[in-house]
């Protein structure tokens, strides 16, 4: 079908990633230790979410009751918003990005933003950079509560914008973008300008490779062109 919207990842593809993941790991997972969760429960090379999750299922299954599971969340997620904050004040805008975003609006396209990101790191970039008047819609994870590549996380951008998978590219440069899109059953874009190579985007089944975020307007063109031949 017509590509009619575009939902984006933020850090690596929209901003320069620049997030001290290692450290936030290492912290939440000292954190989680202190608490009573084992170290063989967690591990360093886990993201936060993934130690979350084993958690939570440790303390439910341990006899935790539900409020002490959220309030170690909450903890943890805490702390990783204080690294993410920090991160937000440094960071850049990938070259091309407002460029891109504009052309995909004068399109007729609509936009949304789909990130792990807290809901007031992501606020804090999208007005340092005068972002947020080309989004049709923001669901950070504060929004939901499952998050890429889980399919509920970019299933909300989707009911947001009124539109459905198939309308619709995820653009994102880790392979996390990709499984997300393939969950929800729409087409990706990967850009190798952030966590993944341009192998690893294509190994995990990004339908397309962006060299630049500013080829998005031209493949979008195309893309298009050629389903209405079909027709």
């Amino acid at each position: 079908m017509t590509i009619k919207a575009v939902i984006f990842d933020l850090d690596g593809t929209i901003a320069t990633f620049n997030l001290d993941y290692k450290t936030v790991r290492s912290e939440v997972r000292g954190y989680l230790m202190k608490i009573g969760v084992p170290a063989s429960v967690i591990t360093v090379n886990e993201n936060i979410f993934e130690m979350l999750k084993k958690t939570e299922l440790f303390m439910s299954n341990t006899g935790k009751p539900s409020a002490a599971i959220e309030k170690t969340r909450e903890q943890a997620l805490r702390i990783a918003e204080k690294y993410e904050l920090e991160a937000a004040t440094q960071t850049s805008l990938i070259p091309g990005a407002i460029e891109t975003l504009k052309d995909l609006q004068k399109m007729g396209l609509k936009i949304s933003l789909c990130t792990i990101n807290s809901a007031n790191s992501t606020d804090r970039i999208l007005k340092r950079f005068k972002l947020t008047q080309y989004f049709d819609a923001i669901i950070t994870r504060n929004g939901t509560a499952n998050y890429k590549p889980n399919p509920e996380h970019c299933s909300m951008a989707l009911k947001s914008m009124g539109v459905s998978a198939s309308e619709t590219l995820i653009v994102g440069d880790s392979i996390t973008d990709i499984q997300a899109a393939a969950e929800i059953k729409a087409e990706s874009v990967g850009i190798p300008t952030g966590v993944s190579s341009q192998e690893q985007l294509i190994k995990h089944g990004a339908n397309y490779i962006a060299t630049s975020i500013t080829d998005l307007p031209t493949l979008i063109e195309r893309i298009n062109k050629a389903e209405s031949v079909k027709d």
